[in-house]
């Protein structure tokens, strides 16, 4: 009897459903955050009777057929990219990008990641760096005597000197993505580039196709509390029906067994 084995697998997947969701409520406040969703394949078939055959000399074929699916498998974690809602927080380095786009950010191996956090800060010798300390790319450092600096919706940085003079202090450049689903996450906000997401696409913010930058606010998680208690409980349901299927099948092969 196969229906242990397919329920099996219906059990597995929605395992696995549960755990990407608990991801998803785990970062409900984690800033730039985009939720993940299970996607699912079912496997391959056991043909028994296949359709298309020819049943008689006169060339009358079976309409249907009869297969026997062997269950079902998890074929990607698929994240969303949608954006989150925006916040204001009045810290002068925390910038968001309304709009297409990712800041770039410099890891200490050298390499770009990629991230829509931008709670930025800046480093003992000036620089503008993130949480961790990691620079904003391209580089931006900021004097001693700057004060009251400004980031423009495209994304020019300035602030005054202790003369009351503007200081033009850098540009910042956001990345875009062809598939930025294709986007490899790796922990501490950042993405990286792969083959599936396509090569980074630089330019200034506010450029065509670009979004701009608004200072003084974060883009919050995009995972929904609603949406994630239902799909949570959907979950949850299609596990115990499995489950069910697992039991019926105990007990049909047990009263197999008990046939005299």
């Amino acid at each position: 009897m196969k229906a242990l084995h397919i329920a099996a697998t219906g059990m597995k997947a929605q395992e696995l459903n549960v755990e990407v969701i608990s991801n998803n409520v785990a970062n409900m406040r984690t800033t730039g955050y985009k939720r993940q969703r299970a996607d699912f394949q079912d496997l391959l078939y056991e043909n028994q009777r296949r359709m298309g055959t020819e049943t008689s000399d006169a060339g009358t074929i079976v309409p249907n057929g009869v297969q026997i699916g062997s269950g079902v498998r998890t074929v990607a974690t698929t994240r969303i990219m949608s954006a989150g809602p925006v916040t204001q927080t009045g810290n002068e380095y925390d910038v968001s990008i309304r709009g297409e786009g990712f800041f770039q950010i410099e890891r200490p191996d050298g390499t770009t990641g990629y991230t829509r956090d931008g709670s930025f800060a800046r480093s003992q010798t000036g620089e503008l760096v993130t949480k961790d300390g990691y620079r904003v790319q391209p580089g931006i450092t900021l004097p001693d005597n700057a004060r009251d600096v400004t980031i423009n919706a495209e994304g020019l940085v300035q602030a005054m000197d202790d003369n009351e003079q503007i200081l033009n202090l850098g540009q910042l450049e956001i990345a875009r993505f062809t598939n930025k689903a294709g986007l490899e996450a790796i922990g501490d906000n950042l993405f990286l580039e792969t083959p599936a997401s396509g090569p980074a696409q630089v330019n200034n913010p506010a450029s065509a196709g670009y979004g701009d930058i608004l200072q003084l606010h974060l883009e919050a998680s995009n995972v929904d509390a609603v949406n994630e208690l239902t799909d949570l409980i959907s979950a949850q349901r299609a596990y115990e029906m499995n489950s069910k299927i697992i039991k019926a099948a105990d007990e049909m092969y047990s009263t197999t067994t008990n046939l005299r």
